[in-house]
């Protein structure tokens, strides 16, 4: 099977993976768009399996990264995704390849990735990863690994900075949503879905949308798609918390 890198010139034809068919996400979906068209200007690179699913990979200069973490000269990977039938079939290191093979030609000192200790909703595959040949940097209390991929001795470590090393909100009384519109279902999602919830139960979920690069860079969380924290205490990073059907059952873990 082939693959497709989307960019400037075909985004606005081409589906970005997740969420295409999901009607009531449509409007998140083209912000997600917006949002990859910015980041393409910057060097973002996303490309994906040449059919209608969800596998991809995203990657660009760490620099520029809508994360909390400082790693000159690497590449950082995004959202990296192989679901359903298609796992199991060499797409994850296929995809994996061609991002180290662009980053060596463009000179770069490694790849660096967010995952969880454990696994985390919406992200890596830490494990998968590890035997990938990543090796693990820095952690959070709040469970976050760093892990990054060095091509020499001579590379920096990759460290997460200072707000997300804490490990914990600055905002210390109820909830507050950190998100952006780096996942295609975050806006409607937590505009929607958790506004529903917060009436139904009359709690005053604060929610703060990290609209800018710097902002996303000193955020309390590496997790910057959807980060859901109770008293300062981070939550998860679990998008379908926002439901109705789901929200007790998963903060109840954390009272």
């Amino acid at each position: 099977m082939s693959y497709v890198t989307i960019d400037q010139r075909n985004v606005d034809q081409e589906h970005i993976c997740c969420a295409f068919s999901d009607k009531k996400c449509a409007e998140s979906y083209e912000l997600k768009k917006q949002w990859l068209k910015s980041e393409f200007e910057k060097g973002l690179v996303f490309r994906r399996l040449h059919e209608r699913a969800k596998v991809f990979i995203e990657y660009g200069p760490a620099e520029k990264a809508w994360m909390p973490v400082t790693a000159p000269n690497y590449f950082l990977l995004g959202c990296f995704w192989v679901s359903g039938k298609y796992k199991g079939k060499g797409h994850g290191k296929a995809l994996l390849q061609d991002a180290i093979a662009d980053a060596k030609k463009q000179g770069k000192d490694g790849l660096v990735t967010v995952v969880g200790t454990k696994k985390y909703h919406f992200m890596s595959d830490t494990k998968w990863l590890l035997k990938q040949g990543f090796i693990q940097c820095d952690t959070t209390p709040a469970g976050f690994s760093l892990l990054y991929l060095g091509f020499h001795d001579e590379a920096s470590v990759p460290y997460f900075n200072e707000m997300a090393k804490v490990g914990e909100s600055p905002e210390k009384e109820g909830y507050v949503v950190y998100y952006t519109n780096r996942c295609p279902y975050t806006e409607y999602h937590v505009r929607e879905s958790l506004a529903e919830t917060a009436k139904k139960r009359q709690l005053n979920i604060r929610v703060v949308k990290l609209e800018t690069m710097e902002q996303a860079q000193t955020a309390p969380t590496p997790a910057t798609i959807f980060s859901l924290f109770y008293n300062g205490k981070f939550i998860t990073t679990d998008i379908s918390v926002c439901m109705d059907s789901k929200f007790d059952k998963i903060v109840s873990k954390y009272h």
